[in-house]
């Protein structure tokens, strides 16, 4: 028999089993959260493989039950700060060179840190890089802090901006992609999938460095039960709970749909085990659950055009987290630290998500330091004659064209949700708070193009 060798965190899910009936308790789920959780699909006969295990594979290509080979866990290793940050270094360094050895690389540039990160190790390697970053039309100016990193670094640079109403021409390929397993507003490198692989030989994408290399915000001693609350919290997104709970309802199925959720996530939690750390835990279950099912889903559109390499994911950086005390793990310490001590001047590049500051100043980012800044962005905002877009829905949602598409597709005819439950989510969205009830309409065209796609194939 052959073997396979599922990562800690994979890049893209294998599944086992055939599709044939509907798993409504397990979409129910999805809609709520926006992934599959744990093992679950769209069937009830299929299932995803799971992270971190070996399996064997026989001739007709089904798999065993599989083996573990990593457990998620927390032994920290007391050493100095400095020689944990030279670890990192080490390390991931190391895994970046071996991703990008000899071709040249195509580096998507935010303005939070992991991709940042990412730009410091490329050119302590003088690796051959392409970057590039995209803002919304609209929106806030996140390129111009990609493009100062860019330029530091000596990359090339391209800047994009989302179009209002990208989505709809791509709908359809992107159902294709990404089978239907995430809500398609996310993804927007889409909107410009044309332009990106003449940029370079392979992706290096920095996605989970931030789970990774930050606390989860909880006290360590948190109960058990209430890490369970906590997660339960994280994974719902808003108008989620409605949603889910609208469909359990509708599709009759037994109990009540919060308490089926909350006990998944309890036994879940209750197997990873991490007893001594509930930061560790809650890490581990994200990593275990959320990375594989809901962050790598949409890695399959860079992986449409060029190859993919994902420092962050690799099994040699998970077994490392393990070893850091959370004490160096919690605000990012370890890559601001790495980013300071081999890039200053980039370190001095406005840090997005404490903007004005950076990673010098970014504990000034509360009141009376940030004040100033609030002030005067929320100014800009007030006297600016265009409409200042924030989510990635609002350019595929809002708008009189955007509309007329949205409704569309979400009113076809449908065996699977009834108009009554999607008349009532949407009329929310544009007539009470289009905040809050955009993910359910976003989730509802997610089944409403799942529907179609799977009544398309034989």
């Amino acid at each position: 028999m052959a073997g396979c060798r599922n990562n800690i965190i994979p890049v893209k899910p294998l599944f086992q089993g055939v599709r044939k009936n509907i798993d409504k308790k397990a979409v129910a789920i999805f809609t709520a959260t926006g992934f599959f959780l744990d093992q679950d699909t769209y069937y009830k006969e299929q299932r995803a493989l799971k992270p971190g295990h070996n399996y064997s594979v026989d001739q007709f290509g089904n798999y065993d039950e599989g083996t573990p080979y990593f457990n998620w866990s927390y032994n920290p290793i007391d050493r100095p700060f400095d020689q944990i940050v030279e670890e990192f270094k080490q390390l991931f360094e190391e895994i970046i060179k071996e991703q990008t050895n000899g071709v040249k690389v195509i580096l998507p540039l935010s303005g939070g840190l992991d991709s940042r990160t990412q730009a410091v190790a490329l050119k302590n390697l003088k690796a051959e890089v392409n970057s590039y970053s995209y803002e919304f039309e609209g929106g806030y100016q996140e390129a111009k802090i990609s493009e100062q990193i860019a330029q530091i670094q000596g990359f090339d640079f391209k800047k994009f901006t989302i179009q209002r109403s990208y989505l709809w021409e791509c709908i359809d390929d992107l159902a294709e992609i990404n089978q239907c397993y995430s809500e398609f507003t996310h993804p927007r490198q889409m909107a410009v999938i044309d332009d990106l692989g003449s940029m370079g030989d392979v992706f290096n994408l920095g996605h989970w460095g931030d789970v990774l290399f930050d606390d989860m915000g909880v006290d360590d001693n948190l109960s058990f039960q209430e890490q369970v609350d906590v997660l339960v919290k994280k994974i719902l997104k808003k108008g989620g709970l409605e949603l889910g709970a609208a469909l359990w309802k509708e599709w009759d199925l037994e109990g009540c749909f919060f308490d089926y959720l909350r006990a998944r996530v309890e036994v879940l939690l209750k197997d990873i085990n991490i007893p001594n750390s509930a930061n560790a835990q809650i890490r581990a279950f994200k990593s275990l659950y959320w990375a594989p099912r809901w962050t790598s889903v949409n890695l399959s559109v860079f992986e449409k055009i060029k190859p993919i390499h994902l420092p962050y994911y690799d099994n040699r950086m998970c077994e490392f987290i393990t070893t850091i005390p959370e004490k160096y793990l919690s605000k990012r310490q370890i890559q601001i630290e790495y980013i300071k001590r081999y890039a200053p001047k980039v370190a001095r590049v406005t840090w997005q998500e404490n903007k004005p500051f950076n990673l010098y100043n970014h504990h000034l980012n509360r009141s009376p330091y940030n004040l100033p800044f609030r002030v005067l962005n929320k100014l800009k905002r007030t006297f600016s004659s265009q409409q200042y877009v924030q989510r990635n829905w609002e350019l595929q949602f809002l708008g009189e064209e955007n509309e007329k598409e949205l409704e569309q597709r979400l009113f076809t005819k449908s065996n699977l949700v009834s108009e009554k439950t999607r008349n009532e989510l949407y009329t929310k969205f544009t007539n009470v708070d289009g905040v809050k009830y955009s993910h359910p309409v976003s989730m509802l065209l997610t089944l409403m193009t799942w529907e179609k796609q799977r009544a398309n194939k034989p």
